[in-house]
């Protein structure tokens, strides 16, 4: 796979209200507070995930769906003095060489719709709109992708006498994108700016394993194994445990050895219910030995953690180079000495080449992160911190980024976790020390 999304902006949607934008790297970590704008910097992206994945034409953008999950556009747009604002924006860069930035606007009668979008590649800008005019549309630079046949076709269109031309040229929109078609003669079409493919791809390929992953099952609904997972993707994780046991995939150990380093067992194992459904097994002790290789109970039966953090390890595994895996909270449920080996298998994952997006409150975790740069198991351009803080004055979503050094340190960030960490244990020693004079 390519390089994949190496950049995100959006503005206008909920606290973002002014314009943000994070750069993307094999690992990317969204810190900040509750509510700070974590979640609602990839919540645009989810929304155009879901919008081309849906089995049926949703419209330009589809707000009610797995990833993300709106009843009105109000929910989603940004407040300014108390004013909803009518429309939001939505870019992604990729490859770090073509971007498009896209505009969507609510209309009281009709929902979402496209306003403008623009594309960018090393030849220029294309900018379309639904309403533009023959003119406009001939202007434009429109052949980007465009293989040659199509480039000397169109330009001996647009040398031709402006009168004889006929009205060919057409804004079509491709559920969240607009494309411009060419009218060649009996109905014969091609796409002459063809720009979103690049980007669907991108989209479609996005793995998100949520922060709410379900309760552990013992029986779970067999789906296909790859390599797109419409949806979220905790539904997927039995049946690539299954299909990697099948094949005698290297993955499936992988998976154990991963499990093994959190504490939480050592084999994972699974097996067909019937021709619907897979059970999951898992080892009941932390480390393989001679005695108790067979000794594997369901999923259902061990503790709450592992059926959390199973989905997040097998899409880390399961991800090719390139493709981006948004991962909310891969902390959740974990103890905290797991919380910092978390660290070592993101950083196995970034290491071949996945974009990892992980939105995490873990002091731990990013501890740990620290302390694979600082070792040289992590380079530290493969890592970019960002962190989310509101305005106090009127509550809108700022974002500061930073590097680590070989370090493993990252300066000073606007608020960061130690800080809370200290201040909890200085509140503790001072109040213990204020009894025990008391006393």
């Amino acid at each position: 796979m390519a390089e994949g999304i190496t950049r995100i902006t959006v503005k206008g949607f909920k606290s973002i209200a002014d314009e943000c934008s994070i750069e993307i790297r094999p690992l990317t970590i969204l810190a900040g507070a509750n509510s700070s704008g974590k979640s609602s910097i990839m919540q645009p992206l989810l929304m155009m995930k879901q919008t081309l994945e849906a089995p049926y034409d949703p419209g330009p953008l589809l707000i009610d769906g797995p990833n993300v999950r709106f009843t009105s556009a109000e929910q989603f747009l940004s407040q300014l003095d108390g004013e909803v604002m009518g429309k939001f924006s939505m870019g992604l860069e990729v490859k770090s060489s073509i971007s498009f930035n896209e505009t969507f606007i609510n209309k009281p009668q009709s929902g979402m719709e496209i306003a403008e979008i623009s594309y960018k590649n090393e030849e220029g800008i294309t900018i379309l709109r639904p309403d533009m005019t023959q003119e406009e549309m001939m202007t434009a630079r429109l052949m980007a992708t465009r293989p040659g046949w199509a480039r000397t076709y169109f330009k001996n269109y647009l040398n031709t006498d402006i009168k004889k031309r006929e009205q060919v040229l057409n804004i079509e929109r491709k559920r969240c994108f607009l494309e411009v078609k060419m009218l060649m003669g009996d109905d014969d079409t091609f796409v002459v700016s063809g720009l979103s493919i690049a980007f669907s791809n991108a989209i479609l390929s996005l793995i998100h394993v949520p922060v709410l992953r379900g309760n552990p099952e013992r029986n779970y609904k067999k789906t296909s194994v790859g390599p797109m997972f419409p949806g979220t993707f905790e539904i997927y994780a039995a049946s690539l445990i299954h299909h990697w046991q099948a094949t005698e995939d290297t993955r499936l150990n992988d998976l154990g050895t991963a499990l093994g380093r959190l504490g939480l067992t050592w084999k994972v194992s699974s097996k067909k219910v019937d021709d619907v459904s897979v059970e999951v097994m898992v080892g009941r002790f932390i480390h393989g030995t001679n005695g108790n290789s067979k000794d594997l109970v369901s999923i259902a039966d061990v503790g709450f953690g592992i059926s959390q953090i199973l989905p997040v390890i097998v899409a880390l595994l399961t991800a090719e180079p390139g493709q981006l895996v948004y991962i909310e909270q891969p902390e959740i449920h974990l103890h905290p000495l797991a919380q910092t080996a978390m660290a070592q298998i993101l950083a196995d994952a970034a290491n071949r080449g996945v974009k990892v997006v992980a939105e995490t409150h873990s002091s731990l975790l990013l501890l740990g992160i620290q302390s694979l740069v600082a070792e040289g198991k992590l380079s530290p351009d493969k890592v970019k911190l960002h962190w989310f803080k509101r305005r106090p004055e009127d509550g809108v979503t700022e974002v500061s980024s930073a590097d680590l050094d070989k370090a493993g340190a990252f300066g000073n960030w606007p608020e960061d976790f130690s800080s809370a960490e200290m201040d909890a244990d200085t509140r503790y020693i001072h109040a213990a020390e204020g009894r025990l004079e008391s006393n």
